[in-house]
């Protein structure tokens, strides 16, 4: 059961810190994997009155506070144009809408879940995280960090020139992903995401071996590339073996789907 001895509405992000930095404490998101957990918080903290729950567009970049929900990105026009449908595709299998209209992004990535279909798209969109008091963080670094007592207050995408792709495979339409992979061509620079190992989601550089285009001969010399350094792990959902032969499927599907975007034929 979650035990909940103070809960507290800040009108700052540094009151938000000061309470952060207290023993026992947590800040909120949708609550929804939270609740579940046997834990006692001394202080709950709600960023509700601080304003992050909007997406901006703001220069050259696309701000997303950590209190957007997934139903918003999902439903969201600016965000699916830019990434040609893959965060709707993304979100659209997490549970049912009901559960996305509560479920926060800023959750989704602080918690760098194993499951995680929320981090896996936005590491191939190679964006920033913004910590309070830190700063901003590419979510690849983001991702490997020890938690610390930073607050997550928004996801920043550079627009720049993106094509990006995702897929994922579950054993069942709204249970938890077997396998997610999402690639990208983002500034002209190739990535390769895999998540749901099930460990939390991990990058593969795909430049050097795209420098001629994308080609049935380029994607299998990269896959083997990936499977080769891939570490995979075995949970009721699939063996560590089933996830390799995914691996190989996924990453293939993608990027003939991302050849496709990138020379539109």
């Amino acid at each position: 059961m979650l035990s909940i001895r103070n809960y507290v509405r800040p009108q700052t992000i540094e009151e938000a810190y000061e309470y952060a930095k207290k023993p026992l404490s947590v800040v909120l998101g949708g609550t929804l994997w939270l609740k579940m957990q046997n834990r006692n918080v001394n202080f709950a903290i709600d960023l509700s009155d601080l304003h992050l729950d909007q997406i901006e567009e703001i220069d050259d970049e696309i701000h997303i506070g950590a209190m957007v929900t997934l139903r918003e990105l999902e439903t969201n026009e600016q965000l699916n144009h830019f990434t040609q449908g893959a965060i709707k595709e993304s979100v659209r299998h997490i549970v049912g809408v009901q559960f996305r209209n509560l479920a926060t992004i800023g959750g989704s990535i602080y918690g760098r879940f194993g499951f995680s279909d929320v981090l896996t798209l936005f590491m191939a969109l190679d964006c920033e995280v913004e910590l309070y008091p830190t700063g901003r963080v590419s979510i690849k670094e983001f991702a490997n960090m020890k938690f610390t007592k930073d607050i997550l207050t928004k996801v920043i995408i550079k627009k720049v020139p993106t094509k990006v792709v995702y897929l994922s495979q579950r054993n069942i339409s709204t249970d938890f992903p077997v396998l997610t992979c999402a690639v990208s061509c983002v500034d002209q620079h190739y990535t390769c995401i895999i998540g749901a190992r099930p460990l939390h989601a991990v990058a593969f550089n795909g430049n050097s071996y795209f420098e001629t285009g994308i080609t049935e001969e380029n994607i299998q010399n990269f896959t083997k590339c990936v499977l080769s350094e891939l570490k995979l792990g075995s949970n009721s959902r699939a063996s560590k073996e089933y996830r390799q032969k995914i691996a190989k499927v996924l990453i293939k599907r993608a990027f003939l789907q991302l050849k496709e975007d990138v020379y539109g034929n």
